[in-house]
């Protein structure tokens, strides 16, 4: 079996196109229960380095009208993960071992769709935390010996003290 390479490369502008075109299928899949489909995660923030997978976020009215479209989001290539350790989450990859498409689906006003719009807007609007936001996705992969959790892990501090910040900043706006 192939494990995973786990590397994070400079910003890609493709990254954007790469999402605009998924979206259009992920739309076509779901349908009118999808709310909204946007780009978040790093590829998402133009200057961060990143892990190159698109990883999208999902709003939907209905999590178990989602649940009933799987087999039209399985036609597109993902695997349907169900909550993968998140309540209330719907969780798909594609790509195989090295992943290039993560989805993220919560129904509205699920409070991760909050978390995870809000760290996006932060990072763009405090360059500096970006920068040093860079910095520890750049170590966390040089020393996490290809392992999924060890690089969660090195950046788990920093994410943990900024996604509050963002929050709190976010709500503010």
């Amino acid at each position: 079996m192939t494990s995973r390479v786990i590397e994070v490369v400079s910003y890609d502008p493709r990254w954007v196109r790469l999402f605009e075109s998924e979206k259009v299928l992920l739309a076509e899949a779901i349908g009118q229960n999808a709310l909204k489909i946007e780009h978040i995660g790093s590829t998402s923030v133009v200057g961060l380095s990143a892990k190159p997978v698109i990883d999208i976020l999902i709003e939907v009215t209905c999590l178990t009208e989602l649940d009933k479209v799987n087999k039209h989001i399985e036609t597109l290539g993902y695997l349907v993960k169900g909550e993968n350790g998140i309540t209330g989450r719907r969780y798909f990859q594609k790509g195989g071992v090295q992943h290039s498409h993560h989805i993220h689906a919560f129904q509205t006003d699920d409070m991760h769709l909050c978390r995870h719009r809000a760290f996006k807007e932060y990072l763009i609007a405090h360059p500096k935390t970006l920068l040093a936001y860079d910095k520890v996705k750049r170590m966390a992969a040089s020393q996490s010996g290809n392992n999924i959790q060890t690089y969660m892990m090195l950046k788990n501090d920093f994410i943990q003290k900024h996604e509050q910040l963002a929050i709190r900043w976010f709500s503010a706006k």
